[in-house]
C-alpha cells in the first residue's frame, strides 16, 4: 500500500489544553510513576496541550527530600522517555513537581497534602482542581479516596473539579469489585471516578470506533451475514518477571479479562452510539457486556481453556505447587440480533512465540459455484486484522488471480502502519488517558454497571476452575502459542486461530 500521507481531516476532536490542574500521584516513588506517568506528562507537555498552570504532589511512603525526588524525574523521564540531558521541559516539570512523605493510611498525611495543595495552588493558579492518580497496590483504593473526603478533598464546587483515577485491578471478582465501586461512591459522585485501562490508550484501540462508524463500507458488512467469527488475541513474550507475587494470586483470567479484553469485545462488537460524548459511548459498550452469554458450569470446561508455561513455577514468589493459569483461552457468545452465531474467540498468555495485541475479523467465505470448473480447490476466507502492538495499523486480506492462463486464487494483504501514514509520536498509552482526566472526557474508562458486567461474564469460570484446580500444569512449552486445548476449542468448530508470524 502506498505510504503517501494522510490528508488529515478535523472531526469533533478536543484540540485544546488542559485543564489547570495539581495531579497527587500516590505511590510516587512507584514503578507505575517511574515508567509510565512521568514519561507520559513529559509527552504531553512536550505535544502542547499541558497547561502552564501545572503542578504534581507526589505522595509515597519513602522518605526523601523535594531536590532528591525532582533529580529522579529529571532522570526517569531522560531513561524513559528518551529525553535529551539538556531537556528544557525535563525542568519545565522539575520545577512544578513536589513530594510528601506519608503513610496513606494516617489521617494525618491528608491534613498535610489538604495543606499543601492549597500552598500549590496560589503558585502556580491551578484553580483549585486536584486530580488523585492512585498508583498503589489495590488494597488502598477504597481508603484513599474516604481519607480524601474525609480532609474535604473531593468536594467539588462550580469553579472547580476534583477526580479520582482508579487503577486495575479493579476487584477480584463480581462482589468485590462491587464492594470497590459501593466503598468509592460513599465519597464520590460517579463522573468522579475515572477508572483506568491503559490498553485504551492505544491509537488503533480508539481508531476501532472512527474504523467501524466513519468509513461507510465497513458498517453494513459488520454483522452476523458476513462474518464467520471474531479472534482477538493478548500475547506477551515475557514471563511475570518481578510480579510473581502478585500474579500468582490473580492469574490470566483476573488479570487481562474482566478490563483489557472486554473492553476489546465490546469496542468490536458494540452498536453505533448516537454521538461520542462519554455516557453514550459506554451506554453501547455496557449493552454488549450485559449480552455476553454467562456460561453455564456444565459449559466451562468445553468453552475455557487454561494453561501454565512450563517454567512459571521455578520464577521468583510463585508457589513451587502452584496451579494459577498463565494462559487463558475463551469462546464467548453475544446474544443479540447482529452476533447471533458469531462466537469470539480469545486468548490471552505469557511466555508466548511473539508479544501480539490484535483483533482479527474473519469474515464468511465467498460461495464456490463459480469455480467449480477450474483448479481451484478452496477459497480463503477474508480477514480483516486490526494490529494493536507492537505495531499499530489494519491489514485486509483479499483473495486476487495469479497472473498465467489458469485460474489460480492467491492470497493478498493491504496493509496501513500508522507509523507511514502519520508518523511516530513517543507515547506510554498513558498520555490520552491524562489528558482526558484533565479536560473530563470519560468516554474511555469504565462506569460501575460496565466493572461489575465484566466479572459477571468470567464469574462462572473463576467459580469452576477454583473448584476444579488444574492437573496438567504446566501445559506449554514457553515460547509457544498456548496449550494444545486451545488449538482444540476452534478446532471442535472447524476453524483454527490465525497463523501470527
Amino acid at each position: 500500500m502506498s505510504t503517501k500521507p494522510a490528508e488529515i481531516v478535523q472531526s469533533q476532536g478536543h484540540g485544546r489544553v488542559g485543564d489547570a490542574c495539581v495531579i497527587t500521584i500516590f505511590g510516587a516513588s512507584g514503578d507505575l510513576t517511574t515508567r509510565k506517568l512521568l514519561p507520559a506528562l513529559y509527552n504531553l507537555r512536550c505535544s502542547g496541550v499541558m497547561p502552564d498552570e501545572f503542578a504534581v504532589l507526589g505522595v509515597a511512603v519513602d522518605q526523601m527530600n523535594e531536590d532528591q525526588f525532582r533529580d529522579k524525574v529529571r532522570k526517569d523521564i531522560r531513561e524513559y522517555a528518551g529525553a535529551p540531558s539538556d531537556c528544557s521541559i525535563c525542568d519545565w516539570l522539575a520545577e512544578r513537581v513536589y513530594y510528601l512523605a506519608g503513610d496513606f493510611r494516617d489521617p494525618q498525611t491528608y491534613q498535610r497534602i489538604k495543606d499543601r495543595l492549597a500552598e500549590l495552588d496560589q503558585k502556580h493558579s491551578t484553580r483549585g482542581n486536584y486530580l488523585y492518580y492512585m498508583a498503589t497496590a489495590p488494597s488502598f483504593f477504597a481508603e484513599i479516596p474516604s481519607r480524601l473526603g474525609e480532609a474535604g478533598l473531593t468536594e467539588e464546587k462550580d469553579s472547580y473539579w476534583r477526580r479520582v483515577v482508579v487503577e486495575k485491578p479493579f476487584g477480584s471478582d463480581y462482589e468485590s469489585a462491587r464492594a470497590l465501586n459501593a466503598n468509592l461512591l460513599k465519597t464520590l459522585a460517579e463522573k468522579q471516578i475515572y477508572r483506568i485501562d491503559h490498553y485504551l490508550g492505544k491509537e488503533t484501540v480508539q481508531n476501532i470506533l472512527v474504523f467501524r462508524f466513519a468509513n461507510g463500507i465497513f458498517e453494513p458488512v459488520w454483522n452476523r451475514r458476513y462474518i464467520d467469527h471474531v479472534q482477538i488475541t493478548v500475547a506477551e513474550e515475557l514471563g511475570v518477571e518481578r510480579r510473581g507475587g502478585y500474579y500468582d494470586h490473580a492469574g490470566a483470567l483476573r488479570d487481562m479479562v474482566p478490563n483489557h479484553i472486554l473492553q476489546l469485545v465490546t469496542l468490536t462488537a458494540m452498536e453505533p452510539p448516537i454521538s461520542f460524548q462519554a455516557d453514550a459511548v459506554r451506554d453501547e459498550q455496557a449493552k454488549i457486556l450485559h449480552a455476553i452469554q454467562v456460561m453455564p458450569p456444565e459449559e466451562v470446561l468445553t468453552r475455557a481453556v487454561r494453561g501454565q508455561y512450563a517454567g512459571y513455577r521455578q520464577e521468583p514468589l510463585v508457589n513451587p505447587e502452584s496451579s494459577t493459569e498463565t494462559f487463558v483461552a475463551l469462546k464467548l457468545s453475544i446474544d443479540n440480533w447482529r452476533w447471533a452465531d458469531v462466537p469470539f474467540y480469545v486468548r490471552t498468555g505469557k511466555r508466548m512465540a511473539k508479544r501480539m495485541t490484535e483483533i482479527a475479523i474473519q469474515f464468511r467465505r465467498a460461495p464456490f459455484i463459480l469455480f467449480r470448473d477450474t483448479p481451484v480447490e478452496k477459497l480463503a476466507p477474508n480477514m480483516l486484522v486490526l494490529h494493536i502492538q507492537p505495531d499499530e495499523g489494519i491489514t485486509l486480506g483479499f483473495g486476487a488471480k495469479i497472473p498465467g492462463p489458469m485460474v489460480q486464487v492467491g492470497s493478498v494483504n493491504m496493509d496501513f502502519d500508522y507509523v507511514d501514514y502519520f508518523g511516530s509520536q513517543p507515547s506510554t498509552g498513558y498520555e490520552r488517558l491524562l489528558y482526558d482526566c484533565m479536560i473530563g472526557d470519560a468516554t474511555l474508562f469504565q462506569r460501575a454497571d460496565m466493572v461489575e458486567a465484566g466479572w459477571n461474564v468470567v464469574g462462572p469460570v473463576q467459580d469452576v476452575w477454583k473448584a476444579l484446580p488444574a492437573r496438567a500444569f504446566p501445559n506449554y512449552e514457553a515460547g509457544s502459542w498456548g496449550p494444545k486445548e486451545a488449538d482444540d476449542l476452534l478446532k471442535r468448530d472447524n476453524r483454527a486461530w490465525r497463523k501470527i508470524e
